[in-house]
């Protein structure tokens, strides 16, 4: 039955991407329409679809779409698709969004960006922002043979994995790591704050420990710092200042200069190897790194809504800015 329920899914999601031009390097759905959620957002059979589709010509990309699709976009229509492409890369976490739009009978939103900037965030945690969505189960609806991002995509979910470890103790269960990975990208969001359910983190991973294991299953049993209880579904990590200095070396540049940020003192400019031996032996080791993260999940949530105001119909703007603070 769920396999059934799989391959229906997927020929419904192939049928709404009928209608985008074809020249996609990643096409995914996600959210509570294609991973059942519990909480507000557990109503999966009206939920909005989220796609987000990865092009490597932006502009070509947008200007047959806007031939296709006109009515999807907004005011900036009329200035073309250079000039979209423009607030795209230049505003925000790289991604232009097309909300609240009918196709195929469903209510869909659909985010588009730049192979070069995805690949970019999801080595370097730039934003956070579609490399946060993609350390979460999705559904991968269409993939070219791009070696450069499957392989970003790869480094993506083991840096997920390296950074939850540094902020678990010494023992924990495959849930407190999923939730910690799912919650990622939300550190330091104000939508938390002001109007996402506060369990949203939760709500995503309870139903769904099955796909986050299917996802994460081969890296942790892969990597040579875990222990990896797979029948008891329990973990245990190396928390020597040894250890946490080599996960530490290995995070993502982005994370690596926002830790340095937070621990060098005005004047000092320390090298950000040096910081992050300090780090490692500092038994906050888990607060800084989340501290790293907000500084770079905060920023980039604020200007990617404030961007959405820009990217909707006036008519129906308010209803897409209910629609984020309640999704």
């Amino acid at each position: 039955m769920a396999l059934q329920a799989l391959q229906s899914s997927g020929v419904a999601f192939r049928k709404i991407l009928s209608h985008f031009p074809e020249e996609l390097s990643l096409a995914f759905a996600y959210g509570s329409g294609v991973y059942r959620q519990v909480g507000p957002s557990s109503d999966q059979k009206n939920a909005m679809l989220d796609f987000v589709f990865t092009v490597d010509d932006p502009v070509a990309w947008h200007s047959k779409n806007l031939k296709k699709n006109w009515n999807h976009y907004s005011f900036l229509k009329v200035l073309g698709p250079k000039i979209i492409t423009t607030v795209q890369n230049n505003y925000g976490a790289g991604v232009y969004y097309n909300p609240l739009i009918m196709c195929d009978g469903r209510l869909i939103k659909y985010g588009v960006i730049s192979t070069s900037i995805l690949i970019e965030d999801l080595l370097n945690w730039n934003n956070l922002y579609i490399a946060g969505r993609l350390q979460k189960p999705v559904k991968i609806v269409a993939m070219n043979e791009n070696v450069a991002l499957r392989s970003a995509l790869d480094k993506n979910l083991k840096s997920a994995v390296t950074t939850a470890f540094l902020m678990l103790p010494e023992s924990f269960s495959e849930e407190d790591l999923f939730i910690e990975i799912a919650g990622l990208s939300y550190s330091g969001d104000f939508r938390m704050v002001v109007g996402e359910d506060k369990t949203k983190v939760l709500n995503i991973v309870k139903p769904n420990i099955a796909h986050f294991r299917e996802l994460y299953g081969s890296i942790l049993q892969e990597n040579p710092q875990v222990v990896y209880k797979i029948q008891q579904g329990r973990l245990e990590i190396d928390k020597s200042p040894e250890g946490q200095f080599t996960q530490l070396m290995t995070l993502p540049k982005t994370l690596q200069q926002q830790i340095n940020h937070v621990m060098d003192p005005p004047g000092k400019n320390r090298d950000v190897e040096e910081t992050l031996l300090q780090v490692a032996h500092d038994p906050d080791c888990g607060e800084v790194v989340r501290q790293g993260l907000s500084a770079i999940v905060r920023p980039s949530s604020m200007k990617q809504s404030t961007k959405g105001i820009f990217t909707a119909e006036v008519l129906l703007l308010w209803s897409w800015l209910l629609f984020c603070l309640l999704h």
